[in-house]
């Protein structure tokens, strides 16, 4: 893929999957129904996929499904069905961590590349390689590997051989992700798509013969964060990944606002890199504005480290509402996500549209009547804008949301 590599963002559902094509994705990847490792983005049905995979292609975006599950012996009479959906969908490549699974895309999804995922934890050159000997197109690489080890992987496989690597959003306290903690605690199976995430759970000790006496472990007064990772980010390193064919963007149950944010960002830092040029920082800024941990940059330089201060998400923008039309002279037609009022100064961005300042002004309603605060959820107002913006722009307010939970105010 040259010098500028593939930019593959999460899609949870079709809105998601709309925000990362327009906002910049060269490819999407997203689930069915079934047999993905993301129980709860919200996922795609049969009727769902055509749609999707028709919209992506329209915008000249390649579709990556995931098939990623370890399925059991129970599951598998399913697959060979499911496979052929995908391929009568017209998905550009199956992600695959199984080796049954493989063997069985290659009959049902003849025409969808068979890429293998992270799950099956491809650390080493020489299981790179065996992979593509059985017919990958390409290897996700395992998230755990160090920028030298990658460089190595790359100088010891066919060029035929494609590698993606992760380069934003969660991490796992699991190698590659292959934990039975949720199991044990939740029986909610991991790998298989289910997780409830215990490793962001508050923790205390108990000595066994003091139950119900919870001793804290140090950290602070709500406990311990033992299990805490960082989130990943590497826009600040795309120079150094140039070599790689996707950088992959994680996030398939974070919100629409997140897939279109960080996927802006990502594709301004590609552009800006393959051109030779310095990102602009109001592009490095957007990755701030999303609900996130405190970043690092994985294991690319090194241990990336724990985070034990607390289980929070820095959230500190909330989505307003969604721009559906404007015309040249701004006037914009929006749909409510969360109360604003006018003369609150918010931000707008968009599919390229560089992130900008206005203070809101007086709206008026669906009937065309004077409107300070728009309060229904979805409900139609329209709003004068500094200039034309395409639909799907989106409208922000700074709020600290951070003790509230992980959500971004999904648009």
């Amino acid at each position: 893929m040259g010098t500028k590599p593939e930019l593959l963002a999460p899609a949870g559902d079709m809105e998601r999957l709309r925000m990362a094509v327009l906002y910049g994705a060269d490819a999407v990847y997203l689930a069915g129904t079934d047999f993905g490792m993301r129980a709860f983005a919200g996922n795609f049905t049969p009727e769902d996929l055509e749609e999707a995979v028709a919209f992506a292609h329209s915008h000249g975006v390649r579709v990556h499904c995931t098939v990623n599950t370890m399925p059991r012996n129970g599951e598998m009479d399913r697959l060979p069905a499911h496979l052929e959906r995908l391929e009568a969908a017209g998905v550009d490549a199956v992600i695959l961590a199984d080796l049954g699974a493989f063997r069985l895309a290659e009959k049902y999804a003849p025409h969808a590349a068979r890429h293998v995922s992270t799950q099956a934890g491809v650390s080493n050159y020489e299981c790179a390689r065996a992979w593509h000997d059985l017919g990958a197109a390409r290897v996700i690489l395992a998230r755990e590997l160090s920028l030298e080890e990658l460089r190595t992987i790359r100088d010891k496989t066919p060029p035929s051989l494609e590698l993606e690597a992760f380069v934003h959003g969660a991490m796992c306290v699991s190698y590659s992700g292959r934990c039975l903690l949720s199991n044990y605690m939740t029986g909610r199976d991991s790998s298989r798509g289910a997780c409830a995430q215990p490793c962001r759970y508050k923790y205390a000790l108990v000595e066994e013969k003091r139950p119900g006496e919870f001793f804290p472990m140090e950290e602070d007064e709500q406990g311990a964060y033992i299990l805490n990772s960082r989130d990943m980010c590497m826009i600040d390193h795309l120079e150094d990944l140039r070599f790689l064919d996707s950088l992959k963007i994680e996030g398939r149950a974070k919100s629409a606002y997140y897939a279109a944010v960080v996927t802006a960002a990502y594709r301004h830092g590609l552009d800006a890199a393959a051109a030779g040029e310095p990102l602009d920082p109001v592009w490095r800024d957007e990755v701030e504005h999303v609900s996130h941990r405190p970043y690092s940059t994985g294991f690319f330089y090194g241990q990336p480290g724990q985070y034990y201060d607390d289980a929070r998400y820095i959230r500190q923008w909330q989505v307003a509402a969604l721009v559906t039309d404007c015309d040249a002279g701004g006037n914009a037609t929006l749909s409510l996500r969360n109360k604003f009022r006018a003369g609150d100064e918010v931000e707008l961005v968009g599919p390229d549209v560089r992130p900008f300042r206005m203070t809101v002004p007086e709206m008026t309603d669906g009937e065309g009547l004077p409107l300070l605060e728009p309060k229904t959820p979805q409900s139609v107002f329209h709003m004068k804008l500094p200039r034309r913006v395409p639909p799907w722009t989106i409208l922000r307010r700074a709020a600290d949301l951070s003790a509230k939970g992980p959500g971004d105010g999904t648009p």
